[in-house]
């Protein structure tokens, strides 16, 4: 089985580490091919498994002149996967693009759209974004944590812990390789610790 990786970003989906489940999805996901996989009962509980996805799922606007990238022949440049139920749920949206542009160019246009989900982490220097990080923040407000880029790459993120918009930027020879993410977790702590 083929083990799909968001390179680019070592830990980037360090808040699904109370997921297990999240494995068993990307399992299913590699067998279903590009035959997206959406169940809803009559109470509003769910999930989706999918190949596909598109930049208004994830939430950010895809660069100008990008185009899918596949690290491998069989590997897809989109994912998404959704579980969701009363008050709880999750959702993990991957896009995977590359462009001829320089990595800073591509920083700069999506620095620029990740600030309407608010104030945007620069993750690239973990050290220096936790220093600068306020002490009184809030529960909800979004940090960078133990996410950071893979050696030359850069990471930034905006929103709230529930709702996190993520780019990672990794330079590969002549050209650049970056990743879309979003990430919505929703429930209790005490819930996700169920899982």
């Amino acid at each position: 089985m083929q083990k799909q990786r968001v390179s680019g970003i070592s830990r980037v989906c360090s808040p699904w580490r109370w997921m297990p489940v999240a494995g068993a999805f990307a399992l299913a996901l590699v067998s279903l091919a590009n035959r997206p996989l959406v169940a809803q009962d009559q109470s509003g509980a769910g999930f989706v498994i999918s190949a596909q996805a598109t930049a208004k799922e994830v939430g950010l606007p895809l660069y100008p002149g990008a185009k899918p990238h596949k690290d491998e022949k069989n590997e897809t440049p989109a994912t998404q996967l959704g579980l969701w139920g009363g008050s709880f749920g999750f959702k993990l949206v991957v896009l995977k693009m590359e462009s001829n542009d320089s990595p800073d160019k591509i920083a700069a246009f999506y620095k620029k759209a990740l600030a309407k989900y608010g104030t945007v982490l620069n993750c690239t220097d973990p050290s220096k974004a936790s220093s600068d990080k306020d002490k009184s923040s809030s529960a909800k407000q979004l940090d960078c944590g133990d996410d950071k880029p893979d050696a030359g790459g850069m990471l930034f993120k905006a929103g709230t812990k529930e709702k996190q918009h993520v780019v990672g930027i990794d330079p590969k020879g002549q050209v650049t390789v970056f990743q879309l993410l979003y990430i919505e977790a929703r429930g209790s702590d005490e819930e996700k610790k169920a899982l």
